[in-house]
């Protein structure tokens, strides 16, 4: 299907990419810039985060408006003009779809809030219990109580992630249809492909039940039957129309054997899946704060029997070791001190060699590392920041919390693109967002100079 074996997707953060107008956030513009660039690498189609409308709480993942482009990125002609660059030097868009949560900043909560019954059951909605507890004791990902109170209405909603994303309720068939009709929008705009976040987390429950062990508290809505129906309904309804589109599904915690269903062409659910089991080797009991050296033989492990059940299965892999929401794998299972391009090469081969689709973060195909940064003060995400502040209420002193956080910070992936030495990494004429640290030794300009991690990207491609 759609010669997956053949593809390599490239992954672009736009905040972080390319500033074209000098405010310090990367753009729709910054990318059309670099086209020269990216078609240098030989890649087939680009995965590009989200840059909807959003108050920007969790970096975009908490949309407002999936219809439109935040004007902090452009515009919609921007955007389109951006599809047709890209087709020309025949390379895909693939859309990151947010439909688990939106905004809490969205119309539909805010009709919610304000009484009308039609989106108040788009919504997880629910009274506190008779002895006036929360109603179940799940813990947010981002720490803290999952519920927060639905303005003063005495109910409370559900939010997995930050307070100011509230769950959608896929229960709900009117929900699923507006699903549907964002990626048919979409598809409308030549879009080709759609990567879909946390999608295993819609289906709960309708009746919740409180935790009994914090450690399986995940399964409770994680990977639960009813999301394989959802799928299978939002592949009818939309992107399943046209059987050149690839899709992708973020399964954090899937388990298998029943993860390869997600993935299986007869399912008809979508075409690969991300899977996270092989980046918790480095974690202590599961907890990604409480850092050890990465266990060597539990990454070949996980690997190996993950290629194993998705070729038996018939289901198809998403390869990758960067993204987003991950400090860079040179810092994690290389050596970037002593042996940075050797690294990062051994580390190409393995992912580029086993069975699926491969993902290249941006970034990653110049050998970057996490940034050198000193405090607390130089990392802008909500999980970091809330992650420090626990582990100091837990008894961690300020340095030790912060080294936790500096090793396992998903802003260590999110600084700036460096394209040359400067002090701004080439990234802006203005003060970027995120300070680049180590852009004097590593940048797209002295890379493509004298370099080797980039051209041995274009080999392994190509």
């Amino acid at each position: 299907m759609n010669n997956l074996g053949q593809k390599v997707i490239y992954q672009i953060y736009p905040k972080s990419f390319y500033d074209s107008d000098g405010d310090g956030l990367g753009d729709l513009r910054g990318i059309l810039a670099k086209m020269d660039y990216l078609e240098k690498l030989n890649i087939d189609l680009i995965w590009f985060n989200p840059f909807f409308v959003s108050p920007q709480n969790d970096n975009g993942y908490d949309i407002a408006d999936y219809y439109q482009i935040d004007p902090r990125f452009g515009n919609m002609a921007d955007f389109e003009e951006l599809v047709t660059q890209l087709k020309k030097r025949k390379i895909g868009v693939m859309l990151d779809m947010v439909l688990n949560h939106c905004s809490t900043a969205h119309p539909w909560f805010k009709k919610a809030l304000a009484g009308d019954p039609k989106y108040q059951k788009y919504f997880y909605l629910r009274p506190v219990k008779e002895n006036g507890d929360l109603p179940t004791n799940w813990q947010s990902k981002f720490g803290g109580s999952a519920w927060a109170p639905f303005g003063d209405t005495g109910l409370y909603y559900l939010h997995l992630f930050d307070p100011t994303q509230a769950d959608l309720d896929w229960h709900n068939p009117q929900v699923r249809q507006e699903a549907s009709q964002v990626v048919n929008f979409w598809r409308q705009k030549g879009v080709q492909g759609f990567r879909f976040d946390v999608i295993n987390v819609t289906g709960k429950d309708e009746e919740l039940r409180d935790s009994t062990d914090p450690a399986t508290e995940k399964y409770l809505y994680t990977d639960t039957p009813i999301v394989h129906q959802y799928l299978q309904e939002l592949n009818r309804t939309s992107f399943g129309q046209d059987d050149q589109t690839i899709t992708v599904g973020e399964m954090s915690s899937a388990r298998l054997p029943g993860a390869v269903e997600y993935a299986v062409p007869a399912t008809h659910e979508l075409s690969m899946i991300f899977t996270f089991h092989h980046l918790k080797v480095d974690y202590q009991n599961g907890n990604k704060w409480e850092t050890i050296p990465f266990d060597f033989a539990q990454l070949k492990e996980t690997l190996s029997s993950w290629q194993t059940a998705m070729d038996q299965g018939g289901g198809w892999n998403a390869l990758f070791w960067n993204n987003h929401d991950q400090p860079w794998a040179l810092n994690r299972f290389g050596d970037p001190v002593h042996y940075r391009e050797k690294s990062a090469t051994a580390l190409a081969t393995a992912m580029h060699c086993l069975r699926g689709t491969p993902y290249i973060y941006m970034g990653e195909e110049i050998g970057m590392m996490d940034p050198d940064y000193q405090t607390i003060s130089d990392y802008v995400d909500i999980e970091s920041r809330n992650a420090y502040q626990e582990l100091r209420r837990q008894g961690y002193t300020d340095d030790q919390a912060f080294q936790k956080v500096k090793a396992k910070a998903r802003d260590n992936s999110r600084v700036p693109m460096h394209w040359d030495a400067s002090s701004t990494a080439g990234f802006s004429s203005g003060q970027p967002w995120l300070r680049p640290t180590d852009q004097e030794k590593i940048n797209v300009q002295k890379e493509l100079q004298s370099g080797v991690i980039f051209n041995y990207y274009q080999k392994l491609i190509y």
